[in-house]
């Protein structure tokens, strides 16, 4: 249950590796800037020097403007009822691989109305899916795929911390295992307010039992001066005790 639920997006662009392209990449940007700024001046000088043509064409505009944007809320809603009826059991997940486990959790992030997508690949930057919830909450989510016995650590927390919000600009940032956490991992994650959901968690949002907003306490929208919200104990409580600290 991964990537055949919903396509996957195209590769993204890769940046240049050598000098030669990056010289050809910064000729082909001066030419396209160039074409598109020219393309621009004429643009408007036809339209405020003629208001005739303004008018149409600023009202031609505004319509497509709003027909992009009721566009993009049915193309949410459909994928929303597309998954609607997306149960994953433990055992499939535990099954997947790493990348799967990543679509998996982009799908279901999907079924619960949320504007996802998968951005897992090297140099990501501590993140695989990012979404933005109908409440305005931009969720960054931190998978991590493992053995059921295994345990993710506090070093995964600290550098979730570092790239959350700086660079992905999230509300909310969240770690999803189908494992469980260390006792230091549990206690950087409050320090942070950064919610973690272990096996049991994970259990309960993939089988449709609760939503992620419900998990996570997005009840409400969210507010400017609100930013990443303080971890509630339930995100961070398991039924099995580690036999010792681990860090």
């Amino acid at each position: 249950m991964s990537r055949w639920i919903l396509p996957a997006r195209l590769p993204r662009p890769r940046l240049p590796a050598n000098p030669v392209e990056w010289c050809a990449a910064v000729v082909v940007a001066v030419v396209a800037g160039s074409f598109v700024i020219r393309g621009v001046q004429l643009a408007a000088d036809l339209i405020l020097g003629r208001w005739y043509i303004g008018i149409p064409v600023g009202a031609g505009a505004l319509v497509a403007i709003m027909m992009w944007a009721r566009w993009g809320v049915a193309a949410l809603r459909r994928r929303s009822d597309r998954l609607h009826g997306v149960r994953l059991a433990l055992p499939t997940l535990d099954m997947m691989s790493p990348t799967a486990f990543e679509w998996a959790v982009r799908d279901l992030m999907a079924r619960d109305g949320i504007a996802a997508r998968h951005v897992g690949q090297r140099g990501d930057k501590v993140a695989d899916v990012i979404g933005r919830d109908r409440g305005g909450y931009v969720i960054v989510a931190q998978c991590k795929h493992t053995t059921t016995a295994a345990k993710v650590g506090a070093r995964v927390i600290y550098e979730v911390n570092g790239t959350a919000h700086p660079v992905h600009g999230a509300d909310v940032a969240v770690v999803v295992t189908n494992g469980s956490f260390t006792r230091g991992a549990r206690r950087t994650a409050d320090d942070f307010r950064i919610h973690l959901i272990g096996r049991e968690e994970l259990h309960r949002w993939a089988s449709g039992a609760v939503s992620l907003q419900g998990l996570l306490g997005l009840t409400t929208p969210l507010r400017r001066w609100q930013r990443l919200r303080r971890t509630p104990s339930l995100l961070i409580r398991h039924t099995s005790t580690p036999k010792r600290a681990q860090r």
